[in-house]
This record gives C-alpha cells, sequence and structure tokens, in this order.
C-alpha cells in the first residue's frame, strides 16, 4: 500500500491521478459578459421583430421542455424572419447534439460566433464541442482565447491543464498551473499538482523539492512531513522516510497517516515484528476513527491472501478489535464480507450479519445480505422475521416487504403476503426501483387473481406495467389469465408476443400464446406454438395444464389420435378432472363452460358469473414462484 499524498481534500486526489478535474457545473462561473463594441441596430420591423420574439420564445420553451424536434421547427421560423440572430443558431448547435449530428452543430455554433465574437458562452461551448470531437488542438486554441479575454477565468485554465496532459505537454501544465497561482495565489494543492507534473516529467529531484519547500512552509503540518516520508520511501531512500515518519509521530503521537505509512514502512522492511505492534496500536486503540481501521484491515487483508490467505489470522484479528467495547459495524461489516467472500458455511456468515445488525439494526446493507442468504438456505420463516425487524428500523425500503411478502407467499400464506406487498407498494416515490415495483405488482395480480378478486387482479397487472411494460413473467400471467376469462383477447396476445420475442425457446410462454391463438380459432397457429412449447422439455414437462393444451389445440386441427394421448397424459392423480375423462371417452373437444352446462345447467352458470383461475378445475402452472 503506497501512501504518499495524504488526505487534503481535491486538489491531492487530482495530484494523485496526475489528471486536472474538470470545473463542476454547480461552481459558480467567472466569466463576465464582454462589453459591446458596436452599436446594435434591429433591421426587423416592429412586426417581423413581434414574430421573432414570438417563434424564438416558443422555441426556448419546448426546447426546455425537452420536445426537441417542435423547437427546432420553431427555432426554423425565427430564422427564417431574422437570418443574423446568432442565438437561434446556438440552440440549433444544442439540437444537432443531440442527435449526435457533430459536424452540423459546430457549424451552427461557428455561425453564432461569426455573428456574435463576443459572446463567452459560445465561444466555451464551441471549445466543447472540440473536447468531444477529440480534437484538442483547437480546444486549447478555444480555451487559451477565452482565458485571454477574461483573466479571472480560471475555470479554463483547468481545463487547459487537462488538455495539456492529454497531450503530454508537461511544460505547458507547469505554465497553465503557474497562471492558475497568479490569478487565484499559491496554494498547497497547487504545489502538490506540480510535484505531480515533475513526476510525470521524470524529474524527482523538481518533485521533491516542491514537496520538500512545502513541508518546509508548514512545519506544524504532519501530513506533509508523512507525505515527504511516503515520497521518499517509493525512491528507495527508506531511511530518510523513517525519520519523517518517527519525527511526526514524536509530534502527533495518535496521527493515524503517519501511523500507517511507518506501518507500511515495516512491511517494505521486512520488520515482521514492528509491523504487527503497529497494526495492533492502531486497530486497538480507541482514538483511531473507523475509516482507518477500515484501511488498515483491507491492507492485512491484502497481505494475507499474498501470503497464501490464512483466514484464521484474519479472523482473529477482526475479533480482538470487535471485542473491544462499542465495537464499530463497519468493522463488523467488513468482518461479515470478508468471511462470505472466503466462502464460509452459510450459518456462520449468517451470524456475521447478525453481528453487524445487533450493533447497528438499521444497516440495510447487513440485513439483505443475511436475508439473501437466509432465502437461499429456504429459512422462510426467518426471512419474515428479518424482513418485520427492516420494518422497525427501514420502514421506507420497499426490498424488505418484498423478501417478506415472497416468504410468505412460498409458506402459501397468500393473505399476509398480499399484506406485506400492499404496505410495500405504499412506500412509492420518484425514486423508487422500477423493477422493484413491477414485481411488486404482479405478485398482487397473481395472488387477488388466484383468490378470485379478477378486476383487483388486472388493476394490479396495469399498475405493475405501467411502471416495467416489459415484465415478462407479468405479462405472460396476465395473458394467460385474460385469455382463461375470455376477454380482451388481442391484448392479451400482444401481451403474450413480447414475453416469447423476448424469451423464444420458453415453453410456459409459447403455451400461453398457443393458448390464446386457440381461444381465437386460430387453431393452425395454435399448433405452431404448442408444438414448439412441447419441444423445451425443461419447462414444459410433465406440466398437466401444457399437456391438455396440446390435445385441445390436435383435437381442433383434426388430430384425434394424438390429441387423445396427450389428454391421457394430463390426467394424474395431481390433475384429476371429469373433462378430462370426458375428452378422452369421446375423442373431442370441449370446453370447460360447455361441459358444466352439460352436467349441471344451474352450477355453471354460478361458475360462470364467478370465473376464476381455478375455473377450469386445472393448475394453471405460469411459473411465478421463485
Amino acid at each position: 500500500m503506497k501512501r504518499i499524498y495524504g488526505n487534503k481534500g481535491f486538489w491531492v486526489a487530482v495530484a494523485l491521478a496526475g489528471v486536472m478535474a474538470l470545473p463542476s457545473l454547480a461552481r459558480k462561473k467567472k466569466v463576465q459578459p464582454a462589453k459591446q463594441q458596436t452599436v446594435w441596430v434591429d433591421s426587423l420591423s416592429p412586426n417581423d421583430r413581434k414574430r421573432f420574439e414570438y417563434f424564438f420564445t416558443e422555441a426556448a420553451r419546448q426546447h426546455a421542455a425537452g420536445n426537441l424536434t417542435a423547437a427546432f421547427d420553431l427555432f426554423e421560423h425565427a430564422r427564417k424572419i431574422d437570418p443574423r440572430a446568432a442565438e437561434v443558431y446556438f440552440y440549433q448547435s444544442l439540437y444537432y447534439t443531440q442527435l449526435k449530428k457533430d459536424s452540423l452543430a459546430l457549424e451552427c455554433m461557428n455561425k453564432a460566433i461569426a455573428l456574435n465574437p463576443d459572446n463567452l458562452t459560445y465561444a466555451e461551448r464551441l471549445a466543447q464541442y472540440y473536447i468531444g470531437m477529440g480534437q484538442y488542438d483547437k480546444a486549447i486554441g478555444s480555451y487559451e482565447a477565452l482565458y485571454a479575454k477574461n483573466h479571472s477565468n480560471t475555470d479554463a485554465l483547468r481545463i487547459l491543464a487537462q488538455l495539456y496532459q492529454q497531450q503530454k505537454n508537461y511544460r505547458m501544465m507547469l505554465n497553465t498551473v503557474g497562471r492558475l497561482e497568479t490569478e487565484e495565489g499559491e496554494s498547497e494543492q497547487l504545489t502538490l499538482t506540480k510535484m505531480r507534473i515533475y513526476e510525470m516529467m521524470n524529474d524527482p529531484k523538481a518533485a521533491y523539492n516542491e514537496l520538500k519547500t512545502l513541508s518546509e512552509q508548514h512545519p506544524l503540518d504532519m501530513v506533509y512531513k508523512t507525505m515527504l516520508g511516503n515520497w521518499l520511501m517509493q525512491h528507495n531512500r527508506q531511511k530518510e522516510a523513517f525519520k519523517y515518519f518517527t519525527d511526526a509521530l514524536k509530534e502527533e503521537p495518535d496521527n493515524a497517516y503517519a501511523q500507517m505509512s511507518l506501518y507500511d514502512y515495516y512491511n517494505a522492511t521486512k520488520q515482521e515484528e514492528q509491523a504487527h505492534q503497529m497494526l495492533d496500536k492502531i486497530l486497538m486503540s480507541r482514538k483511531t476513527d473507523t475509516e482507518t481501521r477500515i484501511m488498515m484491515f483491507r491492507s492485512y487483508i491484502q497481505t494475507n491472501e499474498s501470503e497464501g490467505g490464512d483466514s484464521t489470522k484474519v479472523l482473529a484479528l477482526f475479533n480482538r478489535v470487535l471485542n473491544q467495547p462499542e465495537p464499530s459495524s463497519e468493522v463488523a461489516e467488513l468482518r461479515a464480507a470478508y468471511m462470505s467472500l472466503k466462502q464460509m458455511p452459510a450459518d456462520t456468515v449468517n451470524a456475521a450479519f447478525q453481528k453487524v445488525l445487533d450493533i447497528a439494526p438499521d444497516n440495510v446493507n447487513a440485513r439483505l445480505q443475511l436475508i439473501q442468504s437466509l432465502w437461499n438456505q429456504r429459512k422462510y420463516g426467518e426471512v419474515i422475521t428479518q424482513s418485520h425487524a427492516a420494518h422497525q428500523y427501514n420502514p421506507e425500503e420497499m426490498v424488505f416487504y418484498y423478501f417478506g411478502g415472497m416468504a410468505y407467499y412460498q409458506k402459501n400464506d397468500e393473505d399476509h403476503a398480499l399484506n406485506e406487498f400492499r404496505l410495500g407498494v405504499a412506500q412509492l416515490n420518484e425514486q423508487s426501483n422500477k423493477d422493484l415495483v413491477s414485481d411488486l405488482y404482479a405478485v398482487m395480480g397473481d395472488i387477488l387473481y388466484k383468490k378470485g378478486r379478477t378486476e383487483e387482479s388486472m388493476a394490479a397487472y396495469d399498475s405493475c406495467l405501467q411502471w416495467k411494460d416489459d415484465n415478462v413473467m407479468a405479462l405472460n400471467n396476465y395473458a394467460y389469465y385474460l385469455s382463461e376469462q375470455g376477454k380482451d383477447l388481442h391484448k392479451a396476445e400482444s401481451m403474450s408476443y413480447k414475453t416469447i420475442k423476448a424469451e423464444p425457446n420458453n415453453g410456459t410462454y409459447l403455451d400461453t400464446y398457443a393458448w390464446i391463438l386457440f381461444m381465437q380459432e386460430r387453431y393452425a397457429d395454435a399448433k405452431t406454438y404448442i408444438d414448439a412449447a412441447l419441444k423445451n422439455r425443461d419447462s414444459t414437462e410433465n406440466n398437466s395444464t401444457v399437456l391438455e393444451h396440446a390435445g385441445d389445440i390436435y383435437a381442433m386441427n383434426g388430430i384425434t389420435d394424438e390429441a387423445v394421448d396427450f389428454w391421457k397424459k394430463a390426467h394424474t392423480d395431481d390433475n384429476p378432472s371429469t373433462t378430462l375423462d370426458w375428452k378422452i371417452k369421446n375423442k373431442q373437444y370441449i370446453s370447460e363452460e360447455e361441459f358444466q352446462k352439460r352436467m349441471n345447467p344451474a352450477v355453471a352458470e354460478v361458475k360462470k358469473q364467478k370465473t376464476t383461475g381455478k375455473a377450469t378445475g386445472r393448475k394453471t402452472k405460469r411459473g411465478r414462484k421463485k
């Protein structure tokens, strides 16, 4: 682990990467509008000016609303009225940028600048175009021109530094940093940046001098003294480095940065005992902050793995630290993650995550990890317990309602499952995960349909698809249940077709599509898809519903003997059906509704009024349970 720069903020990170970061968009611009050099004279008549302003204003409004095509058309109207309006060409360049038509965007921006050369916003946008197109020489020229017009525009200098680095023009990088120092004054951050540039120039002497000067200018800041020591370590000057580390610790014995650096020194010089002592000192001290502890554990784990990966040593160290008063939940979580990574027994890993929750019961990640592990072990009762605990500490997290509901569903407790899902969707907001919301509504739809609450079920499916219109499992189930109802078959077909396009080898989805075609009396087409379903035995083998569908479809295509064979295979102890008995005996298809009419007209009428997912008396295996 190499440590040079310490934690001195943004510019130190810049120095580490060797790259000047682009200025934040939130940063207040220092660009001042240039003074007009000429008196502007309106060449339009008052009536044309009004027309121009109308079209331009409406175009700008449409652009802001994201209606780019409409905005462009309106800008074209404005341009035809006033072909010298620079602002129109500016907006048109933005439109072409959205379409990734860089050449047209560049052409429009150049026109805008030609018409209004003093507009610095236009000039900066042009420079950005050049960067996007990889034309760095032109981008440099543009930003240099921007800076020449306004020396307070230090954002331009920061971008220039990055562009010069892109071209490995380190001399100009130094020049640019020098100009930044002129505008903003010398600073620690800029000095560190210069040091890094010298290193890129392979001038270690100059780099060392910059860092040494910084340390001497701030004798009370042990960070710089430690930085200098780390720089010396990286340049094989260990003895000098050791002195800087120890000097820093004499001044600040609890300086975590200096302690970590000294630990690295002992490791690098193969002084294992001293390294272990320093590690203990850092980890066991109550003055050590959590971030430092985590860094040290990661460093130790990395070293341990390079030496063979003796997990007993790592876990012993974790346990010693966690057995202290007021243990850190972050350290406990790292321990659990390490145990999981090492593929230790599931119950052991679960206990580790539970330890995290004992310390910090509101830790969302740890509870999710534990629930996922329990789910994989099919310990649905414990999943429910953990999900309910999460409701207390993280009531806004929908994922816990999902897991709790699915656990109830797996236990065939559909009422409690439905309640969990409803509590989950009650947490909806604009930032909600659309996949999760969609699945919540989808399972609600499944349960409600099974309970005979058809209208509520369909409403749940509609909500599901509003959040995620390609939820294939929901599309399949919704389509199939519509076909069972004999309703909206065109809608059902459209939804079902999406599923077989998404998963063309899914036997269940192919069966659904075949059945919908059958319900539309498209028997030949239905046979094509039921044959495809039957070929995908992984998902349709021994599925009585699919086999019965096959028999029905074959019968209506006049292939009677094979139809009877399918019906016989569908007639099992798990799927006893008097309707199937009739089909087999009479060697012909009959709908469930028609069969009930013949057997008991009064009962049939009642069933017709109360049609549910169980109306056929068959198991409608749509593949929901996960």
